[in-house]
């Protein structure tokens, strides 16, 4: 593979994640496009111009740019509204990836592209039309589905452009040579629900900076963050939105301090999609309620890089999530040697392997929870078995593992046939 056109149409991986629409998937366009450059590759992702200051295109490593496309006003532009601008962003794509004359770039102008990766369902649809303008195969990465979600949270469905997602997406799937998915799971998600040839779902789990995200001193972690150093403390991180769940983080919180644990909760987070200011509002008004707002600390979301820190402060991560295609918190947390506590669903339940690097939880009410996270602070042996444990399994999952399957599924595409629709 030499050059990669990557389509990230609503969110820009040069964005902070954990507020606004940013978030995994923000770490997953930027990470593991830089780890395919690294490997040789040429990379250019597209995103909409969010700001009228914003330069045409950022040289962010070698082999890797990021060019910013005008579709629609520049500035934020709600979620909802987003599917209307797809046609003129596609058309600022098409632009940038052909020559004046409209034919393939020269070498002089850095080569011809020779596939398409597509990330959610909005990309998909730019992509799926530049697929068959330029005759090249195209790839999809989802990162969330809509009939996944109408499953765990219908409510977050009806607000997230309930109409027309859904269908769009079995459009793309269809026309796709390939569909990525993060894990088994997943995959298995998109044959049933989609009706995908399964041959064309391939299994690519992303991965985690371990040069960042390891093992380290608890103390000083805390000790560096102004956080307090006596106590359990427990950990949140993810965009405020209901399908997260921080509300049964707060629960959470309040049970054990009713048992008289002296814990602390952390939030590390911002509000996030059409309802992410009330679940903000709302969550800050159940710690009153429940009268632990003393122990609540809530962060503002932070550079990722930064976000190790607060992982290897806390005795444990929790990821309460309703629905969650892979689970990249729970990985990163990992990495650092911190058990997770989770619920049981998607991803998640092939990253936290109950009893030995942390619990899985079934049951989406806060008494579940409970059980698992007291057993991990009452029992400081366990708590090391998990996260020693936890360190050596995230060791599995790289970037650069992530790159290379990547880059043979792209070739076995640049000399095979394209589906056709």
């Amino acid at each position: 593979m030499r050059r990669l056109a990557v389509l990230s149409l609503h969110t820009s991986p040069l964005a902070q994640p954990g507020a606004g629409d940013s978030g995994g998937m923000n770490v997953y366009v930027r990470e593991l496009a830089a780890a395919l450059a690294r490997a040789g590759a040429t990379c250019d992702v597209f995103t909409r111009a969010w700001a009228p200051d914003l330069p045409a295109i950022v040289d962010v490593e070698p082999g890797l740019r990021v060019h910013h496309v005008v579709a629609g006003p520049e500035g934020p532009l709600a979620k909802e509204a987003l599917p209307d601008i797809v046609p003129q962003f596609t058309d600022g794509v098409l632009t940038r990836m052909t020559s004046s004359r409209g034919s393939v770039l020269s070498e002089e102008e850095g080569g011809a592209f020779e596939a398409i990766h597509a990330n959610y369902w909005l990309s998909g649809l730019a992509g799926h039309v530049i697929k068959h303008e330029l005759d090249l195969p195209l790839v999809c990465t989802f990162h969330t589905l809509d009939r996944v979600k109408a499953e765990a949270g219908p409510e977050e469905v009806e607000a997230d452009m309930p109409h027309r997602r859904a269908e769009a997406e079995a459009e793309i799937i269809r026309c796709s040579d390939a569909v990525l998915a993060s894990c088994s799971v997943e995959a298995e998600q998109i044959a049933a629900l989609y009706g995908a040839q399964p041959s064309r779902v391939r299994v690519v789990p992303p991965g985690v900076d371990h040069a960042y995200f390891a093992p380290g001193n608890r103390n000083q972690a805390r000790r560096a963050l102004g956080l307090p150093q006596s106590g359990p403390l427990l950990l949140f991180v993810g965009r405020i939105q209901p399908l997260k769940r921080a509300d049964l983080a707060v629960r959470v919180l309040a049970a054990l301090r009713h048992e008289g644990e002296p814990c602390w909760l952390v939030v590390v987070g911002g509000p996030s999609g059409p309802r992410g200011q009330r679940a903000y509002d709302e969550l800050l008004t159940l710690a009153e309620e429940l009268k632990v707002a003393d122990r609540l600390k809530m962060v503002a979301p932070q550079p990722h890089e930064l976000l190790s820190s607060f992982y290897r402060a806390a005795d444990i991560c929790l990821v309460p999530s309703r629905s969650e295609s892979f689970g990249l918190v729970a990985l990163e947390a990992e990495a650092c040697g911190t058990p997770v506590v989770a619920a049981a669903v998607g991803g998640l339940t092939t990253l936290v392997e109950s009893g030995e690097t942390g619990f899985l939880v079934d049951d989406h009410h806060a008494s579940a929870f409970v059980g698992p996270v007291r057993q991990i602070l009452d029992d400081p042996l366990l708590a090391e078995r998990l996260g020693t444990n936890s360190a050596r399994r995230a060791r599995g999952y790289t970037w650069r593992r992530a790159a290379a399957l990547l880059a043979v599924i792209h070739d076995e595409l640049v000399t095979g046939r394209l589906v056709e629709c």
